[in-house]
């Protein structure tokens, strides 16, 4: 499998190593990162994998932390997606770690572009170099975890994952493959790629949707990517009906709010009464996360609203779930 040669170490300026003067009786062993942004590799599988932790203010590492993972779609990358969704100021305000790994490029030695050289998860669709080559992002994911909770002191616990369109597809395929680490799903606007899913453990999930999609749009059907291919996309509720199915929930969601355009959907009679299955539909949100900031063309990726934060909302999905 020719592997080498995808990857480049991406370098990040303003991205602080301070360290913090460790108190021995709570480190064993740690390094400890001051707050703030810090790059850091790992090798999985001959590839140099690279992501970025935003440690919030004030944090002395005392008491476990939670971790939030956010993925990027496609195209896009750590910083952007750092810039776009507010989680690193979210991280601030509630004291998590908020992480955000690189996927896979083409082009080794030159930087990622959305449109020459984008960075794609492998998320179950062939999409992108990762696809091509069967890039293990599912390793190092699981890599990146042992990574950071030798580096910070992590409550095993409350490790979440969240990603947007190729990143909320990859989601789902964390969740389903590395669920005896994630806590809670919460994928925005992306779809379950994967044509066959076994669960590790129950993982609960939230949904976040646009009904005014181009990309991904609410009946499916085929749209135009920016590479100039053409995709034939599923109707959008279908994907978190499947994970309903698979934690035993009712695969027919009913309505329980509506309001300003928004519409919160419930897949009841779980299996498993710690897990559920929720979804938000946002009308007039094209593909954008909900609440965010954008670098795209409306008219590629359609128009905002700010009718959901979607940081705020998933956050708070996020702090009602642990695992035992």
């Amino acid at each position: 499998m020719r592997k080498a040669g995808l990857l480049g170490l991406i370098m990040l300026s303003g991205c602080g190593w301070d360290l913090m003067m460790p108190t021995p009786e709570y480190v064993a062993g740690l390094v400890f990162m001051g707050p703030g942004d810090h790059s850091l590799s790992l090798e999985v599988d001959g590839l140099e994998r690279e992501y970025i932790v935003h440690v919030p203010a004030g944090t002395d590492f005392r008491d476990p932390v939670p971790v939030v993972i956010m993925f990027h779609g496609a195209g896009s990358s750590a910083v952007e997606e750092m810039w776009k969704t507010g989680w690193p100021q979210k991280a601030d305000q509630e004291g998590f770690l908020a992480v955000f790994p690189e996927a896979t490029r083409p082009f080794l030695k030159q930087r990622t572009q959305a449109r020459t050289n984008p960075q794609i998860w492998n998320d179950g669709s062939g999409m992108g170099v990762a696809g091509i080559f069967d890039v293990d992002d599912v390793a190092f994911v699981d890599a990146l975890l042992d990574d950071a909770a030798a580096r910070f002191l992590i409550d095993q616990s409350r490790i979440y994952a969240t990603g947007f369109s190729n990143g909320a597809s990859f989601t789902f395929r964390v969740a389903a493959e590395l669920g005896d680490r994630i806590a809670a799903a919460a994928p925005v606007c992306g779809h379950l790629r994967l044509d066959e899913v076994g669960l590790v453990a129950p993982v609960p999930l939230l949904f976040i949707m646009g009904t005014a999609d181009p990309l991904h749009p609410v009946e499916g059907g085929e749209v135009y990517t920016m590479w100039g291919t053409r995709e034939l996309m599923p109707p959008l509720l279908e994907s978190p009906s499947r994970w309903a199915a698979l934690l035993g929930c009712d695969t027919e969601p009913v309505t329980v709010l509506e309001a300003d355009g928004v519409t919160l959907l419930e897949y009841g009679a779980c299996a498993d009464q710690d897990t559920e299955v929720l979804a938000y539909t946002i009308a007039e949100q094209g593909h954008l996360w909900p609440g965010g900031r954008s670098l795209q063309s409306a008219t590629l990726v359609g128009d905002s609203t700010d009718k959901l934060n979607a940081t705020d909302v998933i956050w708070e999905f996020f702090a009602s779930h642990a695992n035992p």
